[in-house]
């Protein structure tokens, strides 16, 4: 439970708007808000319907709309009538190697998605903080070299989410030095934990994982993309806990990244959950996994957020990796 004086600044209930509600960032935002008993008010929004329940909370009155964000008018009327004081906006195509598949649609949704949002909150006048969440892949690969990068280095994107993610940055800028509004920043790093689709990376090999350790053929072979990039991942759990502390006592356009602040390769990852599940396992490569353009090396510096905040990262990767497999057994 929280022991910071954050708690203490939010004694009254306040209405959280969350888009992207169906991912899992969304779920373990609500579950911190409930465990830390906060009383919040919150609007979940998606375009997709939601897989899990909203009705068992006891700080944490919940409801959830299915809405286009693309759609001005619905989004008019859900701002108008809900009145966020914060906006957690979660929402996009999320995956890279969508990205590269439809990166028309990919750039098109993320970016007029953010856009539709801000511009209805500017029009309707009404005060609230809004964050805006960003990636590490908006870095892209350092030229210089740097390993722990910080918010002040040059960005480099070099994938069609990653200049999507560039642009929502840039906008946000625009909307805070041109009308006032408070919106901050983040860029957030490879987050991981329970309930994220199987799609992502780590999921995907809990999965393989799991099915192997459960197939009884002396050869259990993973099917993978490149293993040899580095990624630096962070549990989901405290990631949200770095965007309710940035709704605290996060700085009005300021840009925050969240990181664990070491690189771990996913061939790294892969041996310390086959040594948590006592297999041993080969590894074949699937062309079709493998991007065009990928960053091989992406590590964070988190000393801004832990400055500005207090924040700090109370899980290990192998707590993370642990939880992820015990969450998937028995859903392969």
């Amino acid at each position: 439970m929280l022991t910071f004086e954050a708690n203490m600044i939010e004694m009254s209930s306040s209405n959280y708007l969350i888009t992207g509600f169906s991912g899992f960032v969304s779920k373990h935002f609500i579950d911190f808000l409930e465990h830390n008993k906060i009383h919040a008010q919150v609007l979940g929004v998606d375009i997709n319907d939601i897989d899990f329940s909203i009705s068992n909370y006891t700080y944490v009155k919940c409801t959830f709309e299915k809405a286009n964000l693309l759609n001005k008018s619905e989004v008019e009327k859900l701002i108008t009538h809900f009145k966020p004081d914060y906006v957690l906006h979660l929402a996009s195509y999320s995956s890279v190697a969508l990205s590269w598949r439809m990166p028309v649609e990919s750039f098109a949704n993320n970016t007029n998605i953010f856009l539709n949002l801000i511009e209805t909150i500017r029009l309707s006048g009404i005060n609230c903080r809004i964050l805006s969440i960003g990636s590490s892949e908006e870095y892209g690969n350092a030229q210089d070299g740097s390993i722990h990068l910080k918010e002040e280095h040059v960005l480099n994107p070099i994938s069609p989410y990653a200049v999507a993610r560039v642009s929502q940055e840039m906008l946000s800028k625009v909307y805070t030095d041109s009308y006032g509004m408070d919106i901050i920043m983040t860029r957030s790093f490879n987050h991981i934990g329970t309930h994220q689709k199987d799609i992502f990376v780590i999921p995907s090999f809990a999965r393989q994982l799991i099915a192997l350790k459960e197939n009884t053929s002396v050869t259990k072979e993973l099917t993978t993309g490149d293993t040899t990039i580095i990624r630096d991942f962070v549990d989901v759990r405290a990631v949200v806990e770095a965007y309710y502390l940035l709704f605290m006592k996060g700085k009005k356009g300021e840009i925050y990244n969240i990181c664990n602040g070491k690189g771990t390769s996913l061939n790294e990852v892969i041996q310390k959950m086959a040594a948590i599940l006592n297999i041993e396992v080969t590894q074949k490569i699937d062309p079709t996994l493998v991007r065009p353009n990928d960053n091989k090396v992406i590590i964070g510096s988190n000393e801004k957020i832990k400055k500005d905040t207090g924040w700090e990262n109370k899980y290990t990767l192998e707590d993370s990796l642990k939880d992820i497999l015990d969450y998937y057994k028995g859903r392969s």
